[in-house]
């Protein structure tokens, strides 16, 4: 394993200071409404899958420890056991999945967006089977409050995280 250079370093620390930011940005619901799921994606998709999750796991464990990271200004252990727990741990097998996924995905665009609709159902299961789990939701109503009411607005999300990283990579690449 290469090692990780300052550079590197510093860039999955902003990454996970952007989820933070992203993830106080909400509206109150069951399961708030947040930009944290486009600092996730645009994380992994400017980083790359390992330094991406990498963020991904720095900006939980940030929040593990009672850094107030999550939403509402919230942390600590007890909020990641919380209902809405196992969507903000399912940030980190859409991570992995998209680390071993984008070696498949090459150039294609198409396969690039399948490769993140793959990673967000990924969260979806993982926190709609927690939050039935706390709250004793049978799964269909759990998907019509926690899920059903999110695929529009993160489907663009994710769209707008691959149009900001592509252009912040280009951006960066010019200097």
């Amino acid at each position: 394993m290469r090692k990780l250079t300052t550079k590197n370093l510093t860039a999955i620390a902003l990454m996970s200071a952007v989820m933070a930011i992203c993830s106080w940005l909400t509206v109150p619901t069951a399961v708030p409404f947040t930009l944290q799921t486009f600092a996730v994606f645009f994380s992994l998709e400017y980083l790359g899958g390992k330094k991406g999750t990498l963020a991904i796991l720095v900006y939980i464990l940030l929040g593990a420890v009672g850094l107030p990271v999550f939403s509402g200004f919230a942390g600590g252990i007890g909020h990641l056991a919380g209902p809405t727990g196992g969507y903000i741990i399912g940030f980190i097998a859409s991570g992995i999945i998209y680390r071993l996924g984008e070696k498949f995905t090459g150039e294609s665009e198409l396969l690039h967006y399948a490769l993140e609709a793959v990673c967000l159902i990924a969260c979806y299961a993982l926190g709609t089977l927690r939050y039935c789990r706390v709250t004793g939701t049978e799964l269909w109503a759990a998907l019509c409050v926690c899920v059903l009411p999110f695929i529009i607005p993160d489907a663009l999300k994710l769209a707008l995280a691959h149009i900001a990283a592509k252009r912040v990579g280009l951006q960066s690449a010019n200097k």
